[in-house]
């Protein structure tokens, strides 16, 4: 019921103008979004990485509807490079699709990535064009094939467990040795499309990691949950799965501690750190995903 809740809300115009604009909103996001410019962001990921995690940065923005907004939010990639690179930071990015214009314009979208893949590439560094909904997924992973017989290992995508075309979609990507990060899923999707328990969707994810971390492809595992992390666990330890195959990710400000627990075990940890003024969206689809996170959230801003 509380996800419902929270994915209609996310996708509320007039609350998402209004909290966007507010001091009271802005403080709530805080817990999980790492401020509202570059520097602010840059300096999390230099907090981050001290404690011997990587970092992905991606800059909040999404359903930009002129070319301008897209070269803008493109703009501000090329600066994040152009810093990781400068200041060596352990660091790569996420951009959406939505983003740089593929609502209106999937060509300028494809011009716009390309050519931040081709940035990531002199710069030693690496682009995830991250998933949105099944609106986009033929397209987000048919752009990143393209991307990547250009650029080879610069650039990769997200699967989401939580759909049935996922399996497939593994086998497509690990065969040309694309990246994947893989999510259980945060949009709002039917039963002809996803799985609609929670149980299906957890054994889904289990069984693609597994297909993943023995492919060969290095690949993010993205998930906070305790029980598939311990089985992930249980199983690089008894399929004896080399800990460089792939890496945990996580999302900033959600179980900091056990993301360092891992680090200090001696698995990859990268941490998700989002910032920007168009916060709204991505914040009530972290509600959505663990409405407990209302809880800690109300705790937290009545001890400030």
């Amino acid at each position: 019921m509380l996800r419902s809740v929270f994915i209609a809300l996310s996708q509320n115009k007039k609350m998402r103008a209004f909290s966007e604009r507010s001091a009271l909103g802005r403080k709530l996001s805080g817990r999980f979004v790492a401020g509202m410019t570059v520097d602010e962001a840059l300096a999390a990921c230099e907090r981050v990485n001290r404690e011997g995690i990587a970092v992905s940065l991606d800059s909040l923005g999404e359903s930009v509807t002129v070319e301008a907004e897209a070269r803008a939010s493109a703009g501000i990639y090329h600066q994040l490079l152009d810093a990781i690179a400068e200041r060596k930071l352990n660091a790569n990015v996420s951009v959406k699709l939505s983003q740089v214009g593929m609502d209106f314009d999937p060509e300028l979208a494809e011009r716009i990535v390309g050519e931040m893949v081709e940035h990531a590439a002199v710069a030693d560094s690496f682009v995830r064009i991250d998933m949105e909904g099944t609106a986009y997924t033929e397209a987000t992973i048919a752009m990143t094939e393209r991307l990547h017989e250009q650029f080879p290992e610069r650039v990769g995508t997200v699967l989401q467990a939580y759909l049935y075309r996922t399996a497939r979609d593994t086998e497509r990507l690990l065969g040309q040795g694309i990246r994947i990060r893989l999510c259980k899923g945060a949009y709002k999707e039917g039963p002809d499309h996803a799985y609609p328990s929670k149980e299906d969707v957890d054994a889904n994810y289990v069984k693609l990691m597994k297909r993943m971390v023995t492919s060969g492809v290095f690949c993010g595992i993205a998930t906070h949950d305790a029980a598939i992390i311990e089985a992930m666990r249980r199983f690089v330890r008894e399929q004896r799965v080399d800990k460089r195959a792939f890496e945990f990710q996580m999302l900033y400000g959600v179980r900091r501690d056990l993301q360092r627990r891992l680090a200090a075990e001696g698995f990859g940890v990268r941490v998700y750190v989002p910032f920007g003024a168009e916060w709204y969206p991505y914040f009530m689809r972290r509600l959505a995903e663990r409405p407990a996170n209302v809880l800690f959230l109300v705790k937290n801003f009545f001890k400030n």
